[in-house]
């Protein structure tokens, strides 16, 4: 029996690997990587078993906020290539099998963008309404400052023609007014354009700022925020079938929830996928204590998502790695554990870390962490280098620690480029994580090293379509310190079990499915278990250990495919 899937929700067993193209190779020796060089580099893409690209901004920028500030929906910044170059970059990744979605940041535009120049020109200007204008905050507005290290406002005076305009992030990057129908109208031609040249959907940044309407005098003119989203969703299906909304919700579970959309109550699908922020934050709050509990609770309480929709799960998104929605006490836990000196944290609310430096390259919970980012219910989605186990810099300024370039070989530029170095985007990692202890040349030779145990990963997840289709479900370990999830199809199930302690632990387990004669296989040692004669199963853990257990059934086909 052969179990298939349709092409168009290829996202659900995904494998996506968020890169930014000026850090990821320079091809024409100038210090900043561009999609020529990215071109050269997709076979490490393939061999890893990447499925989907994700590519940070790569639009013209003045870069205030590393490419957020945008000057122009519609191009590729001239340090990256041409829309040549993109194009064929696009082309080349699908040839590997490799689809490619960008971040849509249509929340705000630069200071320096047209439409934003000539809506500061004067009240009667053209762009006017494209922006968000008040003579004075309005009371009842939106409160706090994305980047509180910076502003202390949300509102810049604009002396030109003497009001203030709305600003979420950076005052240089004004938000559009989502309320006016003709930016409503721009923003799904920005969608169609890209789409037409090849992208397979979009990472919606920071959805809900987009959709916030607080202060706005005309906010009553824009629809349910959640109808506009589905208006958003309905007009991609019409330009691909198979293109994805990836969306930023940093919220409580439950609003998140609503971002997917209830096809129930007439509202349509909205984003087809959501990041699991909650689930990543009680992650390190479980690592942190050697405990599953947190991230058992936060799973337990995670929403299904919708039938036609899907969980996205990381270790580290691609800015700060944010604990916002931990307590106080709780985050003071995380930075005691993973970040304590000052240096370290941002914003009071999160790490400017990557995890390598945070264990002290303990190659056990390195390894520990990524199976279960490849078994929890969801999507997987990396951050260019965690392949290989880069470091950061803390040198460099703010969120700019974790982009550093991207480590190919052992020479002291890591093979990124044969510039200057101070010509670089950011500096190379250093210590303990520089270039030559960690690089994709070395490891891709040897087969115990980090880079081949995430290959296997991959091929065993992708080898494994419980854990992107099936049914979820938590066991009760018998261990505080063992996590033990369960996917399940009608064709077969598989068993993750994972020991966040430095000791050994041991989970006694009651398998759904699994009867007298029962048996668990290794999925990577092909190790087998047998029941007890009360039907429990025993699974013994080393510290930070981990096991990827399949559920033999009558119907266990080992040749079943995915499409």
């Amino acid at each position: 029996m052969r179990l298939t899937r349709t092409s168009d929700l290829w996202w659900k067993n995904a494998v996506v690997y968020c890169l930014d193209v000026e850090t990821y190779q320079d091809g024409n020796g100038d210090g900043t990587g561009d999609f020529a060089g990215l071109t050269q580099r997709i076979d490490h893409l393939v061999r890893l078993g990447v499925t989907c690209v994700w590519l940070m901004p790569f639009y013209p920028t003045r870069e205030r906020d590393d490419g957020y500030d945008i000057t122009d929906f519609y191009g590729v910044d001239p340090r990256l290539g041409t829309l040549g170059d993109f194009t064929e970059f696009v082309r080349t990744a699908r040839d590997r099998g490799i689809r490619v979605i960008a971040d849509l940041v249509v929340n705000h535009t630069s200071e320096h963008h047209p439409w934003f120049q000539d809506s500061r020109s004067s009240r009667d200007s053209d762009h006017r309404d494209w922006y968000v204008w008040a003579d004075e905050p309005p009371k009842d507005g939106p409160e706090g400052v994305v980047f509180p290290d910076a502003e202390d406002s949300v509102w810049e005076y604009d002396e030109p023609t003497g009001q203030y305009y709305l600003h979420r992030f950076y005052k240089q990057q004004p938000d559009l007014n989502i309320a006016n129908p003709r930016v409503r109208d721009e923003i799904a031609r920005i969608m169609g354009f890209w789409t037409q040249l090849g992208l397979s959907g979009f990472r919606v940044d920071a959805v809900p700022f987009l959709l916030e309407t607080d202060g706005q005098q005309d906010a009553g003119q824009l629809p349910d925020p959640h109808e506009y989203l589905a208006d958003l969703r309905a007009f991609l299906g019409r330009r691909s079938g198979e293109a994805v909304l990836l969306g930023e919700v940093n919220l409580p579970y439950e609003d998140t929830a609503l971002f997917f959309g209830e096809p129930s109550s007439g509202r349509g699908d909205e984003l087809t996928m959501c990041f699991d922020f909650i689930g990543m934050q009680q992650m390190y709050l479980s690592l942190a204590r050697g405990e599953a509990a947190p991230l058992a609770r936060s799973l337990r309480e995670r929403p299904a998502a919708p039938r036609d929709a899907h969980w996205a799960t990381f270790v580290r998104n691609h800015d700060e790695l944010t604990l916002d929605k931990l307590s106080d006490a709780e985050r003071a836990e995380v930075f005691a554990a993973f970040g304590p000196e000052k240096e370290m944290q941002l914003y009071d609310r999160g790490l400017r870390r990557r995890l390598p430096p945070m264990v002290d390259g303990d190659r056990r919970r390195l390894e520990l962490v990524y199976s279960l980012l490849f078994t929890l219910p969801g999507t997987p989605v990396l951050f260019y280098g965690e392949e290989i186990g880069m470091g950061e810099n803390l040198a460099a300024e703010g969120r700019q620690a974790v982009r550093t370039p991207m480590q190919w070989t052992s020479d002291k530029l890591g093979g990124f480029s044969t510039a200057d170095p101070a010509t670089f985007p950011n500096p190379v990692a250093d210590g303990a994580f520089a270039p030559d202890k960690v690089n994709v040349h070395d490891q891709s030779r040897d087969p115990d090293s980090f880079l081949s145990h995430m290959r296997l990963l991959v091929e065993r997840y992708r080898e494994s379509p419980e854990l992107a289709w099936g049914d979820f479900e938590l066991l009760d370990s018998g261990s505080p310190a063992v996590l033990a999830h369960l996917g399940s199809l009608p064709e077969g199930a598989v068993l993750a079990v994972h020991n966040f302690s430095g000791e050994a632990a041991s989970a006694t387990l009651s398998v759904p499915g699994l009867g007298e004669d029962g048996e668990l296989t290794d999925i990577f040692t092909a190790a087998t278990l047998g029941t007890s004669a009360d039907k429990r199963v025993r699974v013994d853990l080393e510290p930070y250990g981990y096991r990827w257990l399949r559920v033999a059934t009558d119907r266990d086909d080992p040749d079943r495919t995915t499409a």
